[in-house]
């Protein structure tokens, strides 16, 4: 077996489950449990692992790593909508 393809079989098992991570979240209406800076760390990381990818000329992990930075941008945005939106909630809630 060609090491890209333990590579890229790799890369697809990992971006599934980080995947299904963020879809779980999605469709949670809380955010509780999930670090606010956990999706910064891994957009920044992802954006170093892809410069460093594309200097070895390593495909597999620039393709990973950018897709990886994806998923983490569609959680950071969607873990600010639903703060924003319990926020709101709270407020109404405290309201008179």
């Amino acid at each position: 077996m060609s090491p890209d393809v333990v590579g890229w079989l790799s890369a697809g098992i990992l971006l599934l489950t980080l995947g299904r991570q963020v879809y779980v979240q999605w469709h949670s209406a809380s955010t509780s449990g999930v670090s606010k800076w956990l999706f910064r760390g891994q957009i920044a990381a992802s954006i170093g692992f892809v410069v460093y990818s594309y200097l070895l000329s390593n495909w597999v992990f620039v393709v990973t790593n950018a897709l990886i930075g994806l998923i983490a941008v569609i959680g950071q945005a969607r873990f600010w909508y639903r703060s924003r939106q319990n926020q709101a909630t709270a407020s109404a809630a405290r309201a008179p």
